[in-house]
């Protein structure tokens, strides 16, 4: 049976879509104003993290995916990323390593490198060992 955590009703999920919704619009916004860093911040902002439904999940992998892919300087993201965002952010790589996309992997594991050596092993394993929290 499933737990009380995870009962979504149709209501609350279209809600969360047409939330997902919106904030892809504000990252496309950000994106075509050059901030890249700003679009992936409000990307990993609210993410639906508790979840089990995929259509939620991948309608928000792809806004982080698309602000993911926008970076060009990650030491440069680093420098104005909040530490808050380090440990949904390695997650969201892993999701991209697992999509096997060659370009995806190539970014995932550049911004995996710098994530590593700013936040250390521990954001690795937290983002492994929490199995409730998935993206």
């Amino acid at each position: 049976m499933a737990s009380a955590a995870y009962l979504e009703t149709d209501e609350n999920l279209e809600a969360l879509i047409s939330r997902i919704e919106q904030k892809s619009r504000k990252i496309e916004t950000l994106l075509k104003q050059s901030k890249p860093v700003e679009a992936l911040k409000t990307a990993l902002e609210g993410s639906p993290l508790k979840t089990r439904d995929e259509r939620c999940k991948s309608a928000n992998w792809i806004v982080v995916h698309r602000a993911m892919m926008a970076i060009r300087d990650i030491d440069g993201m680093f420098n104005s990323l909040d530490t808050e965002y380090y440990d949904i952010l390695m997650k969201y790589l892993y999701r991209g390593l697992s999509t096997g996309d060659r370009p995806t992997c190539d970014q995932c594991l550049k911004i995996h490198e710098k994530l590593t050596e700013r936040a250390g092993l521990g954001c690795i394993l937290r983002s492994l060992a929490d199995t409730v929290n998935t993206v």
